[in-house]
């Protein structure tokens, strides 16, 4: 397969990683430019996109690592400082970075591993500080847009495990409306395609105008909204799910919502 078609494929992938790291679509995609940027600029790193996803990853992730070692520099000033300190908020520590990569990219640990620049045993301790990390968060309210019954109930059993509550569950965009008439949610699980024929984008759409809140997709054709070339979604999940890719999807999303959000 020639490098460029190799690359193009993966690319929808490693938005959905770049976005969910930033809590930021534009923010994401333009590290995910920067990247491809600097891979033309090298050539040896443009040959090693050649191997598959992990060279890609790992060239994305020291873009993203150096574009933050400023982070760490004292500030020289009030402003500055207090700047600073919520630059800092809104990036994402290494720990959610490393169960990032194994849950929703589906890396295993070693792959992990070489994209950080890190030993096996690191990588696996910051997964278990993430998911430790994970059983301490705060609860919020959970709205579930979901027409297959068996799923919005695994979603249901899956939220409320986590110490959240269900303000309720709807299958077509006019529940979803019913729902948020009667309470705001604090969260936001969608389908992108309901019972009626109506889209799960819309629903989301309809309460996005009414208040601001976090917002997960799951859908089984994710890189139909991985293109770039639109507003899409920040955070998405690909069906079949695994429970753990549900997991560290909520507490992303949660939070770049506790913290101010990459512009």
């Amino acid at each position: 397969m020639p490098l460029g078609e190799q690359v193009a494929n993966n690319l929808p992938y490693l938005r959905r990683y770049a976005r969910a790291l930033t809590g930021s679509q534009s923010t994401g995609d333009a590290f995910v430019r920067q990247t491809l940027e600097a891979a033309l600029a090298d050539e040896e790193l443009k040959a090693s996109l050649a191997e598959g996803r992990v060279p890609l990853y790992r060239a994305f992730n020291k873009v993203w690592s150096s574009a933050y070692l400023d982070t760490t520099e004292a500030p020289s000033a009030g402003d500055h400082e207090s700047a600073a300190h919520d630059r800092l908020r809104t990036i994402t520590p290494l720990n959610r970075q490393a169960l990032l990569l194994t849950t929703l990219e589906d890396f295993s640990v070693d792959q992990a591993a070489d994209i950080m620049d890190l030993d096996s045993d690191s990588v696996q301790k910051l997964v278990q500080e993430a998911v430790e990390e994970i059983d301490r968060e705060s609860s919020t309210s959970v709205l579930i847009i979901e027409d297959e019954p068996l799923i919005s109930m695994q979603l249901e059993d899956l939220v409320t495990s986590l110490g959240h509550e269900i303000c309720g569950t709807a299958a077509t965009r006019t529940q979803a409306q019913e729902v948020v008439a009667e309470r705001t949610p604090g969260l936001v699980l969608a389908d992108i395609q309901l019972a009626d024929g109506s889209s799960g984008l819309d629903a989301v759409d309809d309460i996005l105008e009414l208040t601001s809140v976090p917002v997960i997709f799951i859908t089984a054709y994710p890189e139909r909204l991985l293109t770039g070339d639109r507003p899409e979604p920040t955070y998405l999940v690909t069906k079949p799910f695994k429970e753990a890719t549900v997991r560290t999807a909520i507490s992303q999303a949660l939070f770049f919502n506790s913290s101010r959000p990459l512009a």
